[in-house]
């Protein structure tokens, strides 16, 4: 039985859905090719027109999916090499620290690609919508399994079938990947079934023959039915995004005037490991911009520092697929408490900011009526055989597009290719499809 995982396997140069083993091409490796098939994507581009936290915001400075995806995988390129040089001895030969870097950015880069429209609340809206209408005579047919996908609907799992089966090469291996890419995409390299209480899966009832192929090949540490340890990469990725919102959500609350620098001060001196830290234009008449930028930088290298000492600290348990923590929370006890505190804060006053309830709200309305128009036209056009339609479903089907499924197909894929065009959307063309299909003739698409 195997006990700990091979870098030679877990750094294979193999692609999904192009599984021949290509010579390296010059002047980029194969991990690059990943990086940049996924910031040419469509998908990745979409993410300038999505929520990260505050939906619609008019404040340019305020953070899309796009600019923290790229902030992510800036701090996940330095995160992995660092680590690379951790462990250089025992990577094989023909992989170098840089790999390991550019692996974990293009996965930082492609952790969110699969969110819908208005960050977390689509996410909650979409789940809810599925709850409430659960009873429906469209969903009843459906496996207990397949409905649990759509009920407890998540980003992640979405991402990974934006990547691997959606985007350029549509079901036939997507953006075709390296498997270690793919591998340390997977932050919870498990199905819906093991979501627990707080919802968190990595893969839907669709991509699982992907999931277990991609755990065999990487020789992933195999826990159950469709449920895999993570790759050791995917612990960056997580400590990547973590340090983001840790710093850049305060940031933003700055920005929209929820919080004032002051109070997000003492917070930033703990990430940085040093509360004493003074600079002179924390009493200069500069604005809060500029006096966060000052222990922007300081805070996040603390933060890496932390999280490169706490992987080499649990390194054989990360190999043997047993550790379970976090390399933020466990590692400098300075950083640990003011992630925590960063979180309590956003969680009491940034979360809670009527503009942004106001725009949550407004979201599950928007979503909703989506939902509504598409399910109901992807069922009817099941019950049909994609004959004798409604004019309505018919138009509906037509703004599908190449996501409309075959009549044929099982009612579970439908409603997943529905879910593929919903959650796709922008933040500003969701709003507009909405207003139209609810009766909002003459309404123009925001530019």
């Amino acid at each position: 039985m195997q006990t700990s995982m091979q870098w030679s396997r877990l750094l294979t140069t193999k692609r999904y859905g192009h599984e021949s083993l290509t010579p390296k091409e010059i002047g980029r490796s194969h991990f690059h090719k990943d990086n940049d098939r996924i910031v040419f994507s469509s998908a990745f581009r979409r993410l300038g027109r999505k929520t990260q936290v505050h939906p619609l915001a008019l404040n340019d400075h305020i953070h899309t999916r796009l600019t923290h995806s790229i902030e992510v995988g800036s701090l996940g390129r330095s995160l992995g090499i660092r680590v690379g040089e951790l462990i250089a001895d025992q990577l094989p030969e023909w992989v170098t620290p840089h790999d390991l870097g550019t692996i974990v950015q293009s996965a930082c880069l492609a952790h969110d690609i699969g969110n819908p429209p208005f960050g977390h609340a689509g996410e909650y809206a979409m789940r809810d919508w599925f709850r409430r209408h659960a009873e429906d005579q469209r969903f009843r047919d459906l496996a207990p399994l397949e409905l649990q996908d759509l009920q407890t609907f998540e980003g992640n799992a979405q991402g990974f079938r934006v990547v691997t089966r959606i985007e350029n090469n549509l079901f036939d291996g997507g953006l075709r990947l390296t498997y270690p890419t793919l591998g340390t995409l997977l932050k919870y390299p498990w199905t819906v079934d093991r979501s627990g209480r707080k919802g968190k899966f990595s893969v839907f009832q669709s991509e699982i023959e992907i999931l277990d192929l991609l755990g065999e090949e990487l020789g992933l540490i195999s826990l159950g039915d469709h449920f895999w340890s993570r790759h050791p990469l995917t612990w960056l990725m997580e400590a990547a995004d973590d340090i983001c919102y840790a710093i850049l959500d305060l940031e933003d609350a700055i920005e929209l005037h929820i919080l004032t620098f002051d109070e997000v001060k003492p917070i930033l001196l703990q990430l940085c490991g040093d509360l004493s830290f003074d600079d002179a234009i924390f009493n200069s008449q500069a604005s809060a911009r500029r006096k966060i930028s000052a222990l922007r930088g300081k805070a996040m290298e603390n933060m890496v520092n932390s999280a490169v000492q706490t992987y080499g600290k649990h390194y054989d348990a990360i190999m043997d697929g047993s550790y379970q923590g976090e390399l933020l929370s466990d590692g400098d006890p300075m950083v640990a408490e003011g992630l925590k505190t960063a979180k309590r804060i956003a969680r009491e006053r940034v979360f809670p900011n009527n503009r942004k309830a106001e725009l949550e709200v407004g979201a599950y309305t928007t979503l909703g009526v989506l939902l509504d128009a598409f399910c109901d036209a992807v069922y009817e056009s099941h019950q049909k055989k994609g004959e004798d339609l409604g004019y309505r479903t018919e138009k509906i089907m037509t703004l599908l597009g190449i996501h409309a499924p075959p009549a044929e197909w099982p009612l579970y894929d439908s409603y997943m290719r529905a879910v593929d065009f919903i959650g796709g959307m922008t933040d500003t063309y969701a709003t507009y499809l909405a207003r139209q299909i609810g009766g909002g003739i003459g309404q123009h698409l925001p530019s």
